[in-house]
């Protein structure tokens, strides 16, 4: 991959389709991971407005902190950033409460996970009407279009996805070119969804570069009769994934009513 090159294609894509739009510049949710890093920071390179949102839902602290770091690092190099903390956790738990109790809390885990991905896009897109700004995506190629690793109309709901067609491997290149600060390179990824320190790995069971090559294997046509061992277990990992998470990829299907009974 020409890195550099790259980089400037992204920063140059970002600021024409924001003037096209006629908008003044991008919010995003900057979580102290990879993804949302190097999002933040093509956004900041275009010149425009960017609004960098810190949004704790009963957040591991090491979270809280890398992201708070890393947005202090925009702003030193870049005039155009500004910040804004919105403590979600008390509206988080008011929700929660107005929710009918459950026998078995442990039903509701992933329910609430994605809710928490979805009181954050709620917070973007107010900021993104009062500003007139675009709400930035941070997802990359083999979480939106392999494994579907994301929330529907949580992280999924954006205006714009700038790395979508980046492999979780190139993101990392990226990220050591523009500078970001190492200590969020060498964290393990995590959703933050669940208020403990749970990696992406633990929950889908391969790492990044493993999904990379089945994702690759799939678009060459292979099956899981073709391996063996760990590679077999990968390979069905990213199968199953990809195919049960089809609906998060796919348009939403619409009822089309036949002429006849217009």
């Amino acid at each position: 991959m020409q890195t550099e090159k790259v980089i400037d294609h992204i920063v140059d894509w970002l600021r024409d389709y924001a003037t096209n739009a006629k908008q003044k510049g991008f919010v995003i949710g900057v979580s102290g991971g990879i993804d949302s890093a190097v999002t933040s920071t093509l956004c900041a390179k275009t010149g425009l407005d960017l609004l960098c949102l810190e949004m704790p839902i009963h957040q591991a602290a090491n979270q809280s902190d890398r992201a708070s770091r890393h947005i202090d690092w925009l702003q030193k190099n870049f005039s155009n950033v500004k910040r804004k903390e919105v403590q979600l956790t008390p509206v988080f738990d008011s929700l929660v409460d107005a929710f009918p109790p459950v026998e078995n809390e442990e039903e509701r885990f992933m329910s609430l996970a994605n809710t928490r991905a979805r009181l954050r896009m709620t917070s973007l897109y107010y900021f993104a009407a009062l500003k007139r700004y675009l709400v930035a995506g941070t997802g990359n190629k083999v979480e939106d279009f392999g494994v579907g690793f994301y929330t529907k109309y949580g992280d999924g709901g954006v205006d714009l996805s700038p790395i979508a067609d980046l492999m979780k491997t190139e993101v990392y290149a990226i990220a050591k070119v523009l500078g970001v600060n190492e200590e969020i390179i060498k964290a393990a990824p995590t959703d933050g969804l669940w208020g403990d320190d749970r990696t992406d790995e633990d929950q889908i069971g391969a790492s990044y570069p493993e999904l990379e090559w089945a994702m690759n294997m799939k678009d060459e046509g292979r099956t899981i009769a073709d391996f063996e061992g760990r590679e077999k277990e990968v390979f069905t990992i990213f199968m199953k994934l990809n195919t049960m998470n089809q609906h998060k990829m796919l348009p939403i299907p619409v009822c089309e009513i036949p002429e006849s009974l217009k």
